[in-house]
């Protein structure tokens, strides 16, 4: 029996994506208000004594981190590959997956109807 917890975080940032054609409009710096999820995972037997996969209040370091360190700043001088909303599941899960290692997957959306999903 495997027990999941998610908390939603906001930021928002520029990029543009390199590889495609001149005309595709992610080729050109733009923006989106991104949402991302971070979900945590836990079987019964590792669950806390009082019962959490993880505090929600432990998560506020991760907070942290995206408001100094991607919020409003051009995520390809951020992040270390090209910044799709997958590449930067990935990015996110390779970054605090040893603070968390109850981290199971890592969900960005750049758009209220899509998502990029990173999960190991």
């Amino acid at each position: 029996m495997t027990f999941r917890i998610s908390k939603e975080f906001h930021f928002s940032a520029s990029h543009s994506l390199a590889g495609l054609a001149a005309e595709h409009p992610c080729s050109r710096m733009h923006g989106h208000n991104y949402v991302v999820e971070l979900e945590l995972a836990a079987d019964r037997d590792a669950l806390s004594d009082v019962g959490f996969v993880r505090d929600y209040g432990d998560l506020a370091a991760f907070s942290r981190w995206l408001d100094q360190e991607v919020d409003h700043r051009h995520l390809n001088d951020v992040v270390d590959r090209n910044p799709s909303a997958e590449n930067l599941s990935r990015w996110i899960y390779d970054k605090w997956h040893e603070r968390y290692p109850e981290l199971s997957s890592v969900r960005v959306s750049e758009t209220p109807k899509t998502w990029a999903e990173y999960r190991p």
